[in-house]
């Protein structure tokens, strides 16, 4: 079987636009945050996070500014676009779909 994170490949967008509709967070921060949502399960890197919050921010979803750390340091803070949180529900209307048909199968 596959390890828990092999899933995030495929999800990761959709995973860091319901992160991200919460507040605008730092790369560090929205991969610890997914990391504890999931109660320790899933866990991004980076060399997984910052090619995929680039994309997102080409694609207009997300937006990125330079902004001060709770710790002093300076760092790339990223937030949702409208066209972010448009993304974001038929991303989850999609999943809806697919866990729901993959539910079908495994517990058929």
């Amino acid at each position: 079987m596959g390890r828990p994170n092999d899933l995030v490949q495929g999800t990761l967008g959709l995973l860091i636009l319901k992160t991200l509709s919460l507040e605008p967070k730092h790369g560090w921060a929205i991969a610890k945050r997914i990391q504890q949502i999931s109660n320790e399960v899933l866990q991004v890197q980076q060399g997984s996070l910052y090619p995929a919050l680039q994309r997102l921010e080409q694609q207009g979803w997300i937006r990125s500014k330079w902004a001060e750390t709770d710790t002093g340091r300076q760092a790339r803070f990223y937030s949702l676009t409208a066209a972010g949180k448009a993304q974001l529900e038929h991303e989850r209307e999609m999943w809806s779909r697919l866990s729901a048909a993959i539910d079908l199968v495994v517990e058929s």
